[in-house]
């Protein structure tokens, strides 16, 4: 058995990994690469990979960084199916529907500007994939239920179990069975801490004999929660007192739903007042729908909320801005109140008209509450580089930036020790990836010291044979 990743190996996008054995060809995932350009360039079918000879996919969940590649494979003859979870499905098609918008019209706007110089658009501008790609990619979608053993290549089964990162998320179990015998590769996928709002902790299997495991955050332990609601309450009274406006750039699955979740619980508690939110991402408010047509999936304090109506109740402030026009208007408004708007690291979205209209405002505030890639403008304001460049236009930044870790919905150091501890008894081989050097030699570290296990640290497409 060969096992290459094509990704998330010395950085946390663009995970994928091939699982090869004399009778069958699997991928993990086959995720975008995100953050700065050197990064965005690595977004290809890798030349060794042949679409058209791949029997299976499994999809661990529906963020762009692990499913973003998908709709490329298609387009280069993959017609197998994708095995996922029936959230991950629906989450995954308005992530890959909002991608492949926005490419198309980035590229038609380089049309429009080389035209009116009569120059040609270069190639390395088209997009990636277009929408048709992604409906093709959604119909090969497979539901698959989680905790029951699927076949899906010759010699190859797989068992979903939850990972507690996202709605739908899951780590795989793969049974494969080869000249060897048949052993267990266990792929994390993005594990979840325990306690996130809607969802429920995650379950490892009990057993492996090779692990592919994600160290985010490797070499550190977030803030707890409770900590981080607290910091959050005290931003949200400070800028309520001074009248001014608060700005949440926010991913639209996930990190928005939590985000409203404890809006709801300081209204509830008396904490603010019930100033306006706006929620102004249409595929944030697509993404919430959706998270109502799973509760099934619920942990059982969100699962209460939801029959109840409580929730409801709690954030009758909340106002859905969809259009264009809608989220204009939010200039004209006074503060206080709450702008939750993506995308998440400031790269793109509606987020940045906002910030270029605020950031020099000494009254506004930017609650970071994700992790923010190398290169990316989120990471600028939480390094607190003091001008920077939003949308052409270079702005001193006088507005408070806060830096909230204790939202992450990735693990942290010790809940990662502990969830690989369900699996160290039966001492597999481990491989650290999804996760930048530093993090993941630091868990390395940590894990020969309580566990005398060593790890192996992949680049890109290293093959690793078993």
């Amino acid at each position: 058995m060969v096992i290459t990743p094509y990704g998330a190996a010395g950085e946390v996008t663009g995970s994928a990994y091939c699982v090869e054995t004399s009778t069958a060809t699997v991928l993990v995932d086959f995720g975008m690469f995100q953050g700065n350009a050197e990064l965005e360039a690595m977004n290809i079918v890798p030349r060794d990979l042949q679409p058209r000879h791949i029997d299976a996919i499994v999809l661990t969940h529906g963020h762009l960084d692990h499913c973003g590649r998908l709709p490329m494979l298609i387009r280069r003859g993959f017609a197998n199916a994708i095995y996922t979870t029936d959230a991950t499905i629906e989450l995954a098609a308005l992530i890959l529907h909002d991608a492949a918008h926005i490419m198309e019209s980035d590229y038609e706007r380089k049309v429009r500007k080389a035209q009116k110089k009569g120059f040609k658009v270069n190639r390395d501008d088209a997009p990636l994939f277009m929408a048709d790609d992604v409906d093709r990619t959604i119909q090969l979608m497979k539901p698959t239920p989680y905790n029951a053993f699927v076949d899906i290549a010759p010699g190859i089964s797989i068992r979903l179990h939850e990972a507690g990162h996202m709605l739908g998320s899951t780590t795989v179990e793969m049974q494969v069975t080869d000249d060897r015998g048949t052993r267990t590769v266990v792929f994390s996928g993005d594990v979840g801490p325990n306690g996130l709002p809607f969802l429920r902790d995650p379950e490892p299997p009990a057993r492996a004999d090779i692990v592919v495991m994600e160290s985010t955050y490797g070499d550190r332990n977030h803030p707890s929660l409770a900590e981080t609601v607290e910091q959050f309450k005290q931003i949200l009274q400070q800028a309520i007192r001074q009248k001014g406006k608060i700005f949440i750039p926010s991913f639209a699955i996930g990190r928005t739903q939590q985000i409203l979740f404890h809006m709801a619980e300081l209204f509830r508690n008396g904490d603010i007042p019930h100033i306006p939110i706006y929620l102004d991402s249409p595929m944030a408010i697509e993404a919430s729908r959706i998270y109502t047509r799973h509760t099934d999936l619920f942990d059982e304090e969100s699962t209460a909320l939801s029959q109840s109506g409580q929730m409801q109740r709690d954030l009758d402030s909340l106002r859905l801005t969809a259009t264009a026009e809608e989220s204009k208007a939010i200039n004209d408004a006074k503060g206080p109140f709450v702008v939750i708007a993506g995308s998440g690291m400031c790269t793109a979205g509606r987020i940045l008209h906002h910030l270029r209209a605020n950031l020099h405002d000494p009254n506004s505030h930017v609650v970071i509450v994700g992790f923010q890639s190398h290169g990316s403008l989120g990471r600028r304001l939480v390094d607190g580089q003091e001008v920077v460049s939003v949308l052409g236009d270079r702005i001193r930044v006088q507005a408070k930036i806060h830096t909230l870790g204790g939202f992450s919905a990735h693990a942290g150091q010790d809940e990662l020790l502990d969830w690989f501890g369900h699996l160290a008894g039966s001492a597999p081989r481990l491989i650290l990836t999804h996760g930048e050097d530093e993090p993941r030699i630091v868990l390395a570290s940590r894990i020969r010291e309580r566990y005398g296990i060593d790890a192996i640290l992949p680049r890109y497409a290293n093959t690793l044979q078993f």
